[in-house]
């Protein structure tokens, strides 16, 4: 099981940013540097001991929370403990074990999809590339740099909600669909970091950038955000 998290708020930056850092990499980079320091111990929150679990729980995360698919999966496992216990069940009695996580049918659909592609295509076992898992039932671009980034060394940006809105708000993207959210991401942040930004960043949108109320005042990103920018120019008006 995967020990809670430290998610204290770092403390608010103190200086603003150079002109060499306003450049779009540049802001990335430093951007990606402060968070690697205020969430040094950020890992996927999600509970798994191999691909299979961790493709299985990504699946089941979609419009659910971590904590509720940590909840679920254990029972889960112990059923289907594989791709082949998966493959051969009723929908119905995978419908009945993760209904608490949401969209219950269509997850179901998926996973029993997925096994059964992997039992026929892949011996049984998860692939390691973005190409193949994609191929897979209930498998996109997030949930194939989930797996990838976390079982398979390959890194890999993860565009979830909290993503999705920190990355707007600071202005290291102008797109609201995650695949574009990705491409922008990808070029202005180190390719060795994208797992470990993406952590980071999630854990940052969920304590500190949250959604209905921000946390500017604290926020260690303060002087690289075009959301706080915009919201001094309005206070000035």
């Amino acid at each position: 099981m995967a020990e809670k998290q430290k998610t204290s708020p770092p403390p608010a930056a103190k200086r603003s940013p150079t002109k060499k850092e306003n450049n779009l990499q540049e802001r990335g980079k430093r951007i990606n540097e402060l968070l690697a320091q205020a969430y040094p111990d950020a890992r996927c929150s999600l509970n798994f001991s191999s691909p299979y679990e961790l493709l299985v729980a990504t699946i089941l995360s979609a419009q659910c929370t971590d904590e509720r698919v940590n909840q679920v999966t254990p029972a889960f496992f112990r059923r289907f403990p594989n791709t082949k216990a998966l493959a051969d069940a009723e929908v119905t009695e995978i419908e009945e074990l993760i209904r608490s996580t949401g969209f219950y049918r269509n997850k179901a659909r998926a996973l029993k999809g997925m096994a059964k592609a992997l039992v026929e295509h892949y011996g049984g076992e998860v692939p390691g590339t973005m190409e193949e898992l994609v191929k897979l039932p209930g498998v996109g671009r997030k949930t194939a740099n989930v797996v990838l980034g976390n079982c398979f060394n390959t890194p890999g940006i993860t565009v979830d909600t909290h993503v999705s809105r920190v990355a707007q708000r600071l202005g290291l993207t102008k797109n609201s669909l995650q695949d574009k959210i990705e491409q922008d991401l990808m070029r202005c942040i180190p390719q060795a970091d994208w797992t470990h930004f993406s952590h980071r960043t999630i854990l940052h949108g969920r304590n500190v950038c949250q959604a209905r109320k921000p946390r500017c005042e604290i926020c260690i990103l303060a002087p690289y955000c075009e959301f706080v920018s915009d919201q001094k120019r309005k206070k000035a008006k």
